[in-house]
């Protein structure tokens, strides 16, 4: 690698100390289709549109020092928590997508789109919300700019949700919290705590540093920089079991897997420290590869695979899903039969 230089000393010893510690997850065998059929995922969250403008750029506009980009192409993708539903779907479970939208053209966008995939729409119409957007613009593959229009939703629509989520509990065997920190998931707790009391396991993927809101979750998907801004940084892989312990003890939550981009991914249990080495790839896009993680073990789990099969399969999907450029999703025939 031509930064090897630039890395302190201590780096190569960490990175095999991952191994050293950890077992290695065994390698996961063909679920059958008709068992994730049956699986039935509930994705709560925050939902966004990512919608791309290509388009060339010949020349600088007279009006300041900027490039004028001549669009030429729209694309509309589903963001946030929808891409977690639409990765569920993908693999084939029945996925329920509960969310807040606005009343305006992305938001019947946002409807479109995932009538397109397949997810089962809980969706709760705030008039006054402009449902979220991020907006990027390209050319020749470069991203000049991202334009964001976000707002948080009214109370009472977070309500509605609320109150649907009741409704919509005894359909579903796995919940599965998206947070993106867009005030989708300000009744999380509450949200949670229904799901525990039916027995229902809860998947959480997070944000910020307030983690007490996830309290009790089955299992909690940071990635690195998420990790590090809860339990500061680790000096090495032993420090940081001994971070991940004392979080877990403290959150009552029963798994962690640490999603670490190109060092795989890292599970913490009461049995133990599993460790999932990353499938190397030429292309190398990480946009979008949490959300095919955290859905491909909501799918396994509801299809009553064993946790750290989920895990082997979820990292393959990981592998698979960052060499697609953009959010993308891993469909049945690639995690199973292309490999």
């Amino acid at each position: 690698m031509s930064q090897q230089p630039n890395l302190q000393p201590t780096a190569p010893a960490v990175r095999d100390s991952i191994l050293d510690t950890a077992t290695p997850v065994p390698e996961a065998g063909v679920v059958p289709r008709e068992q994730l059929a049956r699986a039935r995922v509930l994705v709560v969250g925050d939902v966004m549109l990512d919608r791309y403008w290509f388009g060339d750029v010949n020349r600088i506009s007279p009006e300041a020092p900027v490039p004028v980009v001549h669009v030429q192409r729209q694309e509309d993708r589903l963001g946030g928590a929808a891409n977690v539903a639409r990765n569920a779907a993908a693999l084939g479970a029945k996925a329920g997508l509960l969310c807040v939208v606005g009343h305006d053209e992305p938001g019947e966008r946002i409807v479109q789109l995932l009538g397109d995939s397949g997810v089962d729409p809980y969706l709760e119409r705030d008039p006054a919300l402009p449902t979220t957007i991020k907006l990027r613009v390209l050319s020749r593959q470069q991203q000049l700019l991202r334009v964001d229009f976000e707002n948080l939703p009214a109370h009472e629509a977070l309500l509605a949700g609320l109150a649907r989520f009741d409704a919509l509990l005894p359909g579903h065997d796995v919940i599965l919290m998206s947070d993106y920190a867009k005030g989708g998931l300000t009744h999380v707790t509450k949200m949670m705590e229904k799901a525990r009391a039916v027995g229902k396991p809860v998947l959480v993927d997070p944000k910020g540093d307030e983690w007490e809101r996830y309290r009790g979750a089955t299992l909690i998907t940071p990635n690195r920089a998420e990790l590090r801004e809860v339990v500061g940084q680790w000096k090495s892989e032993a420090d940081l079991l001994v971070r991940v312990t004392k979080l877990r003890a403290e959150l009552d939550i029963a798994a962690l897997l640490l999603t670490r981009s190109e060092e795989g991914m890292t599970l913490f249990t009461n049995d133990g420290v599993l460790h999932a080495s990353a499938v190397a790839r030429e292309v190398y896009d990480v946009s979008g590869a949490g959300d095919t993680v955290i859905a491909t073990l909501a799918v396994m789990l509801g299809a009553g695979r064993p946790l750290v099969e989920a895990v082997s399969l979820a990292n393959r999907a990981a592998g698979i899903v960052v060499g697609k450029l953009g959010t993308a999703t891993v469909d049945y025939d690639e995690l199973f039969h292309s490999h």
